[in-house]
């Protein structure tokens, strides 16, 4: 294969929210709105309060980053507010998409003329149409190429990262965005115990090109692997024909909330673990990869067992933070990127021919892995 159709990961860049949400913040408002509920419904069933512990037992997560926590935080409120924008405004979420892809390539010294396409990957879209890829192209300058949205919940970013590969190895294009906008706050349920911890805001992009317009210093994708399993275990229901349903709004405190982010979450770690990491085995073998080859594994920030597992199963013992390093405790689970987010940080110490892993995975389910090596 010649440079022209080998696919490179250029560079990333990243966007993090400047508002932080403790896990103390986050039970001190969760356990204010325990108590107002209880007292506003004394024949309910009693909310039970949460606390840090539980939280921190539970996922690992200590803090996330938000857009803005000022309502979040509102016992009386507990959702995100922002002002609804005009037409003639760029969207809050191609907003900050635009942040990361400005990282991205200033990172890289690649100019947006260079640029081919834009692939908006997330689990969810701030509107239906036009796309926001579409909108983040707009914004970018990016006068050429053509853009569209990927939604493959926690494994957008490398459903993307594989579909930018796939373009620059049949030559229809020599450099691709993949850009991540996540503002998971916006479809977490803040009054539920049992998930209200779990998410947080962000944006990431991936630079995928051809390898002859490639910095000196890049990522070789040595191949990429997409799977998908139905379930129901993780849900949101929100989409144009709720309005159908003559039910009316979305009540967050009542039988509506399959609305929002639901999941059963110890089956999804029952079922997610062994067919990711099974997924990981296979691709690596048929790649001609062994364990011992992997240097590193980012994978997706969603739980510090599930990763702890997974790991194990794929290198056969449990992963150290250089092996796998984490992010999901100051960023929580930010769905697909997440394991960008660990790329990003965590791959400027490893050297010429070191091979690492990049793996998502979620709702669907869905998953993908991404092997890399590096260049120069």
């Amino acid at each position: 294969m010649t440079n022209a159709f080998t696919p490179v990961i250029s560079a990333t860049g990243l966007f993090t929210p400047s508002d932080i949400i403790t896990n103390q913040e986050l039970v001190e408002s969760f356990n204010a709105y325990v108590d107002l509920y209880n007292a506003k419904n004394p024949d309910a069933e009693p909310l039970v309060h949460s606390s840090v512990e539980f939280i921190e037992k539970a996922s690992g997560i200590q803090s996330r980053h938000v857009i803005d926590k000022r309502a979040i935080v509102d016992p009386a409120i507990m959702e995100p507010r922002y002002a609804e924008r005009p037409n003639e405004q760029i969207s809050l979420m191609a907003e900050i998409g635009v942040a990361a892809c400005r990282d991205a390539l200033a990172k890289a010294g690649r100019d947006i003329a260079d640029v081919d396409a834009v692939l908006c990957a997330a689990s969810n879209m701030q509107r239906a149409y036009p796309a926001m890829a579409v909108e983040i192209q707009h914004e970018l300058g990016m006068e050429r190429g053509f853009g569209f949205d990927i939604n493959v919940a926690c494994s957008s970013a490398t459903f993307g990262i594989q579909t930018a590969a796939d373009y620059i190895r049949s030559g229809n294009a020599r450099s691709v965005l993949v850009v991540n906008p996540e503002i998971t706050s916006g479809h977490l349920n803040w009054r539920d115990r049992d998930s209200h911890f779990i998410f947080g805001d962000v944006a990431t992009a991936i630079l995928v090109e051809s390898k002859e317009l490639a910095p000196t210093c890049h990522w070789e994708i040595l191949g990429t692997r997409l799977k998908t399993q139905y379930s129901n275990n993780i849900r949101n229901n929100f989409g144009f024909l709720n309005r159908a349903e003559g039910k009316g709004p979305i009540d967050q405190s009542g039988p509506r909330t399959d609305k929002l982010f639901v999941q059963e979450g110890r089956k999804v770690f029952k079922e997610v673990v062994p067919m990711v990491a099974q997924m990981i085995v296979d691709h690596a073998a048929d790649l001609g990869l062994s364990s011992e080859a992997l240097r590193r594994l980012w994978l997706h920030q969603a739980n510090q067992g599930m990763n702890r597992l997974i790991s194990q199963r794929v290198l056969g013992h449990e992963a150290n933070e250089d092996e796998s390093p984490t992010v999901l405790d100051t960023y929580a689970n930010t769905s697909s990127a997440g394991s960008i987010i660990a790329f990003h940080k965590h791959n400027d110490d490893l050297k010429a021919g070191d091979i690492g892993l990049i793996c998502s995975f979620g709702a669907g389910y869905s998953a993908g892995s991404v092997f890399v090596r590096r260049v120069a």
